[in-house]
């Protein structure tokens, strides 16, 4: 099973899902794990009798909800130690220092950053980074309607005292009121509709996945086509 951290205090739990179900629609058997402070998930996933920690399916996607670390979910899946997970790849969605290191992220194929640029979401965020000890190489992903340079300088300067190397890659995403209003309802539907968000959330999505499974031998332009029937299905 091959891990990718999402890493930051931006609210990022439907945006993982979404990338989650675009992977899973590709025959990716995937775990989305909170390992956040808030547990969002617990709130907008469906579920029918939930415990303190529990895994539920939701759109072919699993959701792991309470877990304080990887052997959490590996006993509550039954999962003798030297056995593998049968997931293809868990998607961790982490905002604390703790979180990186419990649910063992520096192992993760890939780390993102994902954040706007209120001043809570950034230092919170590079909080979460503060205590590594080894360098740690991180993709921005940038929630933001007018992407600015001084944004983005603000947000290295915050990062200086951590052992973080920046990709040159950045993926932008535009904070839209209309994408707002989609997820929203796809919260109050317990559904993952892709029809009405904007082009470039979309193209985010797509481009992200992309970048995910690259090594794959993906055909170009298939995450798209995905992404369409997705639409189509909804």
């Amino acid at each position: 099973m091959k891990k990718i951290a999402f890493i930051g205090s931006y609210d990022k739990t439907d945006f993982l899902l979404y990338i989650a179900k675009i992977m899973s629609t590709m025959g990716k058997k995937i775990l989305v794990v909170d390992a956040t402070i808030a547990q969002k998930a617990k709130y907008i996933v469906p579920v029918i009798h939930p415990t303190k920690t529990y895994i539920t399916e939701f759109e072919t996607i699993d959701v792991a909800v309470g877990f304080s670390d990887m052997d959490e979910i590996r006993g509550y899946l039954g999962l003798a130690s030297e056995n593998e997970f049968e997931y293809d790849y868990a998607i961790l969605d982490i905002d604390t220092y703790d979180g990186y290191m419990n649910f063992n992220a520096r192992e993760a194929i890939k780390h993102f950053f994902v954040t706007s640029f209120d001043v809570y979401s950034l230092k919170r965020g590079i909080e979460a980074l503060s205590g590594l000890e080894e360098k740690i190489v991180l993709t921005k992903v940038l929630f933001s309607k007018d992407m600015l340079p001084e944004e983005d300088e603000y947000l290295e300067f915050l990062a200086m005292g951590c052992r973080i190397e920046w990709e040159k890659e950045k993926i932008y995403l535009p904070f839209d009121r209309g994408d707002q209003s989609v997820i929203i309802k796809n919260q109050r539907t317990a559904r993952i509709n892709f029809r009405n968000l904007s082009s470039q959330y979309k193209d985010g999505l797509i481009y992200l996945v992309e970048g995910i499974l690259e090594k794959e031998g993906i055909p170009g332009g298939e995450v798209r086509k995905v992404v369409r029937k997705i639409e189509k299905g909804a």
